[in-house]
């Protein structure tokens, strides 16, 4: 199969191991992203509209995943130097050189669609929720048939311009993310929403998340047949898209909790994986959303692991190994990157106490040994990507939350490698011997 799934957004448990064997398949990688950046100047459009880069060449405006309306009720937390970030757009040769000497084998990172960036071995996604201004506002974006053709065509032009150096190509970053908070309860850009579910001046919750997931995956199969007919057998790459996963797990063992349980992965990863692989959504989906869900020609729930800093992600180690083994059996084993897995610590931990990381290291610990298990009995794993390279600007938790195995002085952008990086560093060495 030449298209490479890449799934999971993975936060999972802590449990100490003295020693962690790396599959030998499987290359192990870093992750990161460019902070979207921006003023308020659109909040009748509750959208952000993005700054160029200081004495950089100058971008399109973009919405993001923060709409003003954050900055306005303080949801957004830590703005503070939020248009500096981490700087990795000028420190990006300092922060290479840290991949090189912890041993990972390629970066993962983002291409942003209105600013049209070198790498050890590049993974790009080319939509990491930064739709075009102009598009927003000239036919409402991802709710409009016509983004398919605009997505393509700008995937396209990434294919022709950066594909002689980039095999791994990611369509869109977690798409069910887009759909479920921009367009269900309009917590993210572009804010919509039905008045029921909340603060929103415009929306239809009902009908635009699936409206907007099947243009989504509608532009994916637009890219992919791009890339596939024009430029894979001379580029020699491969095609994807990120999925977050989040694994359900029945909350007894009857056969009531039990479906309760498949329907939640349905509705979560099946929505996109299953028309992406057997050409339409789930027929759970199907009889539930009924005539509302497109076409092609936490009740009584309980967590099952410790609670992560951020919040809704726990500590589920074992998760991973019934993930990998559940698309192995589910979706045909497609080929498979691990594209996100990493825990977070609070911002405001000092700099000797973030260094000394080993709650993080048995995290990595255990979840690569589960990673490594999955493997072993079939799953299609050939990448795995630690989320993430530095403590960075996180969305709506800004810098109260740090996920990087390099600390990061938010105050004078200086790098310093925490435990986890030095466990890193000699973990892939083995590896590599």
């Amino acid at each position: 199969m030449d298209e490479l799934v890449a799934v999971i957004q993975f936060v999972a448990g802590a449990r100490e191991l003295d020693e962690v064997a790396v599959p030998e398949t499987v290359h192990f990688d870093l992750a990161g992203r460019a902070s979207q950046r921006g003023s308020c100047s659109e909040l009748p459009h509750l959208l952000i509209k993005w700054r160029a880069w200081p004495t950089r060449k100058a971008v399109g405006p973009a919405f993001g995943m923060l709409s003003c309306r954050y900055l306005e009720t303080g949801i957004l937390q830590s703005m503070v130097r939020r248009e500096v970030a981490v700087d990795q757009y000028n420190r990006y040769k300092e922060d290479v050189n840290l991949i090189d000497k912890m041993n990972f084998d390629a970066y993962r990172y983002s291409i942003s669609w209105s600013r049209i960036f070198p790498g050890l071995t590049p993974s790009a996604t080319l939509y990491h929720y930064d739709l075009p201004l102009t598009i927003e506002k000239k036919y409402k974006g991802l709710l409009s048939r016509r983004i398919v053709k605009d997505f393509a065509d700008y995937a396209d032009f990434c294919f022709k311009t950066f594909g002689d150096r980039i095999k791994n190509w990611m369509t869109f970053n977690e798409p069910r993310v887009i759909a479920t908070f921009g367009y269900d309860d309009g917590t993210f850009a572009p804010g919509r929403c039905s008045k029921a579910y909340g603060n929103c001046s415009a929306g239809n919750s009902a009908t635009e998340p699936y409206i907007v997931t099947h243009n989504i995956l509608l532009s994916h199969a637009a890219a992919v047949q791009r890339y596939r007919e024009k430029y894979q057998e001379k580029q020699n790459g491969k095609i994807g898209i990120v999925l977050d996963f989040i694994w359900y797990e029945p909350l007894t063992r009857s056969k009531a909790d039990n479906y309760a349980a498949v329907r939640a992965r349905n509705f979560h990863t099946g929505w996109f994986l299953h028309p992406i692989i057997y050409g339409e959504y789930p027929k759970t989906m199907q009889n539930i959303v009924g005539e509302r869900l497109p076409k092609f020609n936490e009740k009584n729930g309980v967590p099952i692991g410790p609670k992560g800093y951020l919040y809704g992600l726990y500590y589920v180690p074992w998760g991973m190994y019934k993930v990998l083994t559940y698309m192995r059996d589910r979706y045909g084993n497609p080929t498979m990157i691990i594209a996100k897995n990493g825990m977070d610590d609070p911002g405001n931990l000092s700099l000797a106490k973030s260094l000394h990381d080993t709650t993080r290291i048995s995290y990595y610990k255990s979840y690569i040994s589960n990673l490594k298990t999955a493997v072993e009995h079939g799953a299609n794993v050939v990448g795995y990507f630690a989320w993430s390279l530095l403590d960075n600007f996180e969305w709506r938790l800004g810098y109260t939350s740090r996920f990087g195995i390099i600390y990061v002085d938010f105050n004078t952008l200086k790098r310093h490698p925490k435990m986890s990086a030095l466990w890193f560093q000699q973990l892939l060495a083995r590896k590599k011997q």
